[in-house]
């Protein structure tokens, strides 16, 4: 009942590797994130600020083209913030499903060791029980009583 052990050697490479470039991956993502919020804050603000009624018609029109213009931006940007959660979504199941599989090979790892000391461990016993045994059988058939007395 032995396993053989499969190959790991170089696992901590590319576990660093792949630490560093979520890391990287991370900071790129909350950079952007902060940067369309400040976009769509910008944008808003400049909304508001844009939205007085004014009675000269050119100023209006002006005005208009300009709350157009940033509606389009903070449409831009919350698009980009959308794009953003669904790609964090799918970053968070990916590298959950890879540190469920991490998990489930060191315990694999673990439990194929621990066979490993079992098997050990039950033909030690088996040959400390067939010496025993062999012991026991040499002091009966070598006994002077081997059988009982009937009187």
């Amino acid at each position: 009942m032995s396993k053989a052990g499969g190959g790991g050697g170089a696992a901590a490479g590319p576990t660093a590797a792949a630490a560093a470039a979520a890391a990287q991956k991370q900071r790129a993502l909350l950079q952007k994130a902060d940067a369309d919020v400040a976009s769509l804050v910008d944008n808003f603000s400049a909304l508001i600020n844009i939205a007085r009624v004014n009675d000269p018609p050119v100023r209006n029109t002006q005005e208009a083209f300009q709350m157009e213009m940033r509606a389009s931006r903070m449409v831009h940007s919350a698009d980009s913030l959308l794009k953003l959660v669904s790609e964090l979504k799918r970053t968070a199941i990916f590298s959950g499903l890879a540190s469920l599989n991490e998990n489930v090979d060191r315990r694999i790892e673990v439990l194929s060791q621990q066979a490993e000391g079992t098997d050990k461990m039950l033909e030690k016993i088996g040959q400390e029980a067939a010496a025993s045994l062999k012991e026991l059988e040499a002091h009966y058939y070598s006994s002077v009583v081997r059988t009982p007395l009937y009187d």
